[in-house]
């Protein structure tokens, strides 16, 4: 088989696979004389980092034969599909070549499980090692881990790529046992807390060194990330937060990625037959963002929703908000950053401007417009210098006119 043939099966089988952002690494290629590639700047995009970078990745699978027999994996064991496998060397001048024709930015790897997870973490590393010691090739990678592996893999692999991920497949230990029985969700969970330590102590390591000094061997710079998949068992939404607050609180991970079942070939029977709607997969990213960076609890999110599903037609912030109108209005010259937080329409970087801009002067509605694109969104739930919602925050069509007008293919 040609490598474009190649390519062309396991580029498709790794689609898949939703976590593949990259962000908070250090490497520039400026600062490493005859290096090449860097994980700075735009590109061609499929995947994007936190801060808003678009990222372009090579995002392909060793090889999609596995001798796992994941009832939602495509690329099971009993699968019907067309299989290939790359060579080490193959992937290597792949990334090589379609970095220096600016296709790309970085690797994103993953396999199936071939022979042993060993023999297959062994295979993935070598792409690593031979990228960064042989070509030193600077630009980002991304290794999908095999938790089953060898600890000493895990952390060889850890030295030469920015982010390592283990999927956790599936909201819930019963389900995974049932439509994964080859994976363990146990020591899925002491893989990633191994790798937190050894990211842990690495940061500790170079903050400890001295200045001038040798610095010391870099781990997974990036993080760790991990992917659940969404609707392929019973678990409702507030399930799934859960299960993400506590990865978050026990691992340390950067992120964590909900992607939708897609039904594929040859299905098994213990399978829905329709995958759930785009929507929920989005609500469940909005969720997730609150988690992170707005202060909310599992349980007050979860709270706000309808028998633990989040709402398809008003995003968790405002469904919150909504449920809790006694919070409002506040006013934004006065508030505190927490308050302002729980404003439908108001992000993370537009109540900086806010909080920078009051300092100075009372801010009035024409200002919040210049600050933010939401403000129509904000109106019922503010106060400013010349506004007042009056009834407005306490109108039964509220939900209604706050509501966006739906897009019915992520209802679908």
């Amino acid at each position: 088989m040609q490598t474009l043939e190649k390519l062309a099966i396991l580029a498709d089988a790794a689609k898949y696979d939703a976590s593949c952002a990259s962000s908070g690494t250090d490497k520039k290629s400026s600062l490493k004389t005859g290096a090449i590639g860097s994980t700075e700047g735009m590109g061609i995009c499929h995947a994007y980092a936190p801060d808003g970078r678009c990222i372009s990745l090579l995002k392909i699978l060793l090889t999609n034969y596995c001798r796992f027999d994941c009832h939602y994996c495509v690329n099971r064991v009993s699968s019907n599909v067309p299989r290939a496998r790359f060579t080490v060397d193959e992937v290597v001048d792949l990334t090589l070549g379609f970095y220096r024709r600016n296709y790309i930015e970085g690797l994103f790897l993953s396999s199936g499980i071939i022979q042993s997870p060993d023999y297959t973490m062994e295979q993935v590393v070598a792409v690593a090692r031979k990228l960064r010691e042989e070509h030193r090739f600077n630009g980002y990678i991304h290794l999908k881990t095999i938790p089953d592996a060898d600890p000493d893999l895990l952390a060889e692999a850890g030295r030469f790529a920015d982010r390592l991920s283990i999927n956790v497949e599936l909201p819930s230990q019963a389900s995974l046992a049932r439509l994964a029985p080859e994976k363990d969700a146990g020591r899925i969970r002491q893989s990633m807390a191994g790798l937190r330590l050894r990211i842990e102590d690495a940061k500790g390591e170079r903050k400890a060194a001295r200045p001038g000094g040798a610095k010391p061997q870099r781990f997974a710079p990036a993080g760790q990330s991990t992917q659940m998949i969404i609707g392929a068992d019973p678990s409702d939404d507030g399930a799934i937060l859960r299960q993400s607050s506590s990865l978050y609180a026990s691992y340390g991970l950067r992120r964590v990625y909900y992607s939708a079942f897609s039904p594929i070939p040859d299905a098994s029977r213990t399978l829905p037959l329709v995958r759930p709607p785009l929507m929920r997969e989005h609500r469940l990213y909005q969720a997730d963002w609150l988690l992170r960076f707005y202060g909310f609890g599992v349980e007050e999110i979860v709270g706000a929703s309808d028998g633990g599903m989040l709402d398809l037609h008003v995003d968790p912030k405002t469904a919150w908000a909504l449920k809790h109108r006694e919070h409002f209005p506040v006013d934004v010259n006065v508030a505190a950053r927490e308050s302002l937080l729980r404003v439908p329409g108001l992000g993370t970087k537009g109540l900086a401007k806010i909080l920078a801009s009051r300092r100075h002067h009372a801010l009035r509605l024409e200002d919040l417009a210049r600050i933010c694109a939401s403000v129509k969104k904000m109106m019922p739930f503010i106060i400013c210098a010349d506004w007042q919602p009056g009834g407005l925050t306490d109108r039964t069509d509220l939900r209604a006119r706050v509501a966006p007008a739906k897009q019915m293919e992520l209802f679908a």
